[in-house]
Formats: structure tokens, sequence, C-alpha cells
């Protein structure tokens, strides 16, 4: 029963992948046609090869001069069909990879932030990359392959029929002993492709994770540990392509082995006395002609088993990807414009079911325009809570009101064009500072607006001194900025978009004082007139907050103005003495 629901599963997973082969059926049938001719041209060659002989038998001069030209012009069109047939299965075969690329590249976009929370960044980039290459050589060269050589081995067994039934089924026999050799490496050719692609996943994680942070690898001298552990995947990666050459060798030692027997049988009838009186010399020739011709079309189809069992597993794992649920989004709000009023009741939140809750019976309103702080010990939730309004994760409990209409009603989109987001981790991608403020849906905006934006968050400070000013490049995640040109870029992306609800995350814990008073002025322009969330670690920074929120151990314990929590006595004055504390 297992059994049957593997071969039930592979031929589910290449039937999906057929299905982005089929857009392409006219070139498919084109290349199918070639692969036709392609075959008769095979299929002549023996009987080329019995009329040579019947010449050079009867000694008749001046006979067969039309031959060189026939055998010419028998593999012009071999060799011309041949490269159709490739060329235009890998025409298909590019073009479906392309589209899974696109595909898959636009469900990581769409997939909720869960998935990434248990996924690593090198598993995802090579199941874009490496698996995808697998499917294209499954799609190309298989099927090229398969379909090619298969006619090819059924027109070259019509000849060898035509030329003596007889010696034709003594090598039949071995066909139950091919099929089987296949069959048991077929299974063998899954099983190490899928755990090939598993290691090439672990070795692109741990590659990105040891290059991004390089940094931290030298200071704290961690080259030991990052080389061990991407040997003991290297060492993983490599017994499992040894032991996949040894079954492609031994399968293929035995399916030629095989063969060498029918072939040794048929040698010996034809030698006997048995065929001498139904078989002459010229069609045992032409028999040996296609039997000879029959060995290397069977050998890449057995070998070429390995590509498609590759391309089945790689394919499975794509798909995979592409059956995840994406984010739930089945609101109908799609165009209001909000003030920014939050009502928040009874939240509870968890990452792990099998784990305590992160935010547990969290309850509090927020006006519209005012200034709200979020404080607490790391790990108190802080971030988990601020995640929930753009709807990052869902609340497992309660509900988060936006304008009084829960955030489930609003389309995602509509949401999250509401609220802007500025956080101590900046993301810049590799473009200029102007594309970097106008990303995404801010493309469209006027360049007027966009130096604006930058003018208001000091961004032109720096801009100006640059070789090509706000179009300048700002390298692999910023790299080329200091971390308060970063945050300064952040800060006018957010102004650009001028929505009702500010985010603010640790958006100056880790900043020069020259850096932080620039951003510090941009960001009190930035929150006048905005519901601004604030999280804070230094509660300097929160002392004039409309309100500040108190979290521990994710509950919310205590809540009020900055004066109004120090005369409570409580948590918060814990931790405002610890700050400053002499």
């Amino acid at each position: 029963m297992k059994r049957f629901s593997l071969d039930k599963r592979v031929n589910l997973v290449y039937q999906r992948l057929l299905k982005y082969v089929t857009p392409h059926w006219r070139v498919l049938l084109f290349s199918f046609i070639a692969m036709l001719f392609y075959s008769a041209a095979n299929a002549y060659v023996p009987f080329i090869m019995r009329d040579v002989f019947e010449i050079l038998e009867n000694g008749i001069k001046g006979q067969g001069l039309y031959l060189p030209f026939v055998i010419l012009l028998t593999f012009a069109v071999r060799g011309l069909t041949d490269f159709i047939s490739i060329y235009g299965l890998a025409w298909i075969g590019r073009r479906v990879i392309r589209d899974l690329r696109s595909l898959i590249f636009m469900k990581y976009t769409d997939l909720p932030s869960r998935y990434f929370d248990s996924s690593s960044v090198g598993m995802l980039v090579s199941k874009l990359t490496y698996n995808t290459e697998q499917v294209a050589e499954a799609i190309s060269n298989a099927l090229v392959v398969l379909v090619r050589d298969t006619l090819t081995i059924i027109v070259l067994v019509g000849a060898m029929v035509y030329f003596s039934p007889l010696l034709t089924s003594l090598v039949a026999i071995t066909t139950p002993i091919v099929a089987l050799l296949v069959s048991m490496m077929s299974k063998a050719f899954r099983r190490y492709s899928t755990k090939i692609q598993t290691s090439m996943g672990d070795a692109t994680r741990v590659i990105e994770s040891a290059v991004s942070a390089h940094k931290v690898v030298k200071i704290f001298e961690g080259q030991d540990y990052e080389n061990k552990k991407f040997n003991k995947i290297n060492k993983a990666n490599y017994k499992m392509n040894l032991k996949l050459v040894a079954t492609v060798s031994l399968g293929d030692a035995l399916t030629q082995y095989t063969v060498a027997l029918g072939v040794s049988a048929v040698i010996y009838v034809a030698f006997s006395n048995a065929a001498s009186n139904i078989l002459n010399a010229a069609s045992f020739m032409g028999f040996l002609t296609a039997m000879g011709m029959l060995l290397a079309p069977l050998k890449r189809i057995v070998n070429i088993n390995l590509a498609l069992q590759r391309g089945i597993a790689a394919g499975e794992s794509l798909f995979e990807i592409i059956d995840e649920p994406t984010e739930r989004d089945d609101g109908h709000i799609e165009s209001k414009k909000i003030s920014g009023e939050i009502n928040i009741n009874s939240i509870s939140f968890t990452y792990d079911k099998d784990k305590g809750k992160v935010l547990n019976n969290i309850s509090f309103n927020i006006r519209a325009g005012t200034t709200v702080a979020i404080v607490g010990r790391s790990g108190s939730g802080k971030s988990t809570l601020v995640g929930l309004l753009p709807r990052f994760y869902d609340v497992d409990k309660g509900e988060i009101l936006l304008d009084g209409v829960n955030l489930n009603q609003y389309g995602l989109k509509n949401l999250r064009r509401q609220i802007s987001l500025v956080s101590q981790d900046i993301m810049l991608f590799n473009d200029t500072i102007a594309n970097n403020i106008c990303y995404g849906g801010l493309s469209s905006l006027p360049r007027e607006d966009i130096l604006k934006a930058a003018e208001s968050a000091y961004v032109m400070e720096f801009c100006d001194l640059l070789p090509n000013g706000i179009d300048s490049e700002v390298g692999e995640k910023g790299i080329l900025l200091s971390g308060g040109q970063k945050q300064r870029i952040a800060i006018a992306r957010a102004f650009l978009k001028n929505s009702p609800i500010l985010i603010l995350d640790e958006a100056t814990s880790a900043l020069d004082n020259e850096s932080e008073s620039y951003i510090q002025r941009a960001m009190t322009t930035l929150m006048d007139g905005r519901t601004t969330l604030v999280i804070a670690h230094r509660l300097s920074t929160v002392e004039k907050a409309d309100l500040i929120l108190v979290l521990k151990d994710g509950s919310l314990v205590e809540s009020g103005t900055h004066q109004e929590l120090l005369d409570i006595g409580g948590h918060y004055r814990d931790l405002h003495s610890m700050q400053f504390s002499v």
C-alpha cells in the first residue's frame, strides 16, 4: 500500500510538471515530429548496411554508388531533426523554469510571516535556484531522451523483427530483467536525489548565515565552528552523490551485461544450424546493425532515469511551496481612509501552541493622532504586539479594531497602506537612495515628493556630499551607508507614504549623538498628527508620550503617562530606576 501511494504521488508530481508544458504544445508537437523523423532515419541505417553487404557479397562492380549519398542524406536528416527536438524541448524547459521561478518568488512574497519563522533563507534560495534546475533537466533533456530514444528503440526493434523474428525473441528475453533493474534504480535515484537537494539547501543556509555575519565570525573566532558545520553538510552531500554515482554505474553495468547475454544468444543461434536456412548473411548484418544501434538509446534511457527522478524529487519540493496557503486576505474594505483610532480588546497570541502565550489577554484604546509608547524588558512581547496591527500575524483570541472596524474586514493592501514602519534593523535594497525612498507602491509618486520627503528626513544632508546625490547606490543591505543614514532613509520613506499610523520600533537605539539629533527632529515632525506607536528601551525617549503601556511576560501590567506611572511605583518605576541609577 505504501509503495502504491509513493508511485501515485510521483505520477501526480510529474503530471503537474507537464501542465506547465502544455501551453507550449505547438513547440512540443513540432519537436515530437522531429523525433519521429530522427527515429525513422535511425531505423533506415540497418537496411543501408544490409544493402552494402549484399552488394559486396555479390561482387558486382559499379552497383550501389548511390549508397554514399543515401547515407549522407540519412545522417543529415538525423542531425537536423535531433537539433530541432533538443532545442525545442530545451526552449520549453527554460520557459517552464522561468514560469516556475516567477511563481515561487511571487509565492515567497505572499506567504505569511509564520512560514518564514520556521524556514531558513538558504533553503528557500536553494529551492528557487538548484531545485528548479533539476526540474528543467527532467523536462528538457530527460524528455528528449525518453521520447526520442523510446521511438528509436521501437523502430529498431521493428527492423530486427523484419530481419529475424527468432533472433529478436532471444533478445526480448532480457527485457523483464532490464525493466526490473530500471524500477530498482528509480527508487534509489529518487531517494538519493531528495537527500542531495536537502543537503544543498542546508549548505546554502550555512553559507548565507556565515557570509551575512562575517564580522561576528571574525571577531569571535567562529571560523572553525562554521567550517565544521559546513564540512559536515558537505561531507554528507559528497557521500550521497557517491552513492548516486555507484547506483548509476552498477545499474549501467548490469544492464549492459544483461543485453550482452541476449547478444551472445543471438550470435550462438545465428552460427548454429537452427538459423542457417532462415537467415542469410546480409539480413544478419542488418539485424546486428539494428541491435548494435539499440544499445546506445537503451543505455541513455536507463541513465536518464536519474535526471527524471531528480526532477520529480525537486518538483515535489517546489509544489510543497506552491501549495502553501498564502496570507489570509478575505477583507472586503479596499479603499477606506482611516483616522487612526485603535481598540485592542482582550487579545492573546502565541507563535507555537506547544509553548506559552507571547501575549495574554491584553486590552487598551488609542485615540487617533496620539502617541503611545510600549515599554518592557526584552521578550515581554512589545514587537509582537505592534506586529499584529499590520497583520503580520493574526490574533488567536480577541479582536483589534481600527476606526471601529475589525482588522480582518480590511483588505490587506488597504490595511497596510494606512501604516508606516521604521525599525532598528533597516532593510535597504541594492538600489539608489531615491528608489529606496519611493519603494514599492510609492514608486509612482513624483520626483518632487521624493525630494521633499528626503529633505524632511535630513537625507539631503549627506546626499549632497555623494557623487550622484540622491541617485547614489546604497549597496547590498545599505552597506555603503552608516546606520544613521539608513535610518533617515527609512524615515523619508515613511514621510513619503504619509500614512495615518506610524510604528517606530527601537528606531534610535543604536545611533550616535549626531545621527540621533537629526533623527529625533525628523521623527518629531513625522509623528505630528499621526497615531504613533513607539517601542523603546530607553525610557527618556518616551517620557512625552500621551500614553505609556508597560508589558511584562506578555501581559499589560500598567498604563498611564510618564508621571502617573512613576507615582504608582510599580514595574515602570523599577525600569526607570534601573536606567537612570548612577
